[in-house]
């Protein structure tokens, strides 16, 4: 996935999986439902991770912008069937 700009970049991340981390180091994965210029971010299907590993698991998720480190694409795992 290549973008130019970070705006650019956001908007190929729109609806898929990503990773937000937090100002605090904690990562909140899911799918990325909606963002604005203050960088608040909306998710769906949302797992909350401290020292990579899943402490909850949510609906949907709203994150102000100023707890927002990074946006980052989600990497896709390889299912273990």
């Amino acid at each position: 996935m290549s973008a130019r700009n970070p705006s650019d970049f956001l908007k190929q991340v729109l609806g898929r999986s990503v990773i937000v981390r937090l100002n605090s180091g904690t990562d909140f994965k899911g799918l990325l439902a909606c963002l604005d210029d203050r960088m608040n971010v909306a998710m769906e299907q949302v797992e909350e991770i401290e020292k990579g590993i899943t402490i909850n698991k949510y609906s949907d998720a709203f994150i102000r912008g100023n707890n927002v480190l990074y946006i980052r694409a989600a990497t896709s795992k390889p299912s273990s069937n």
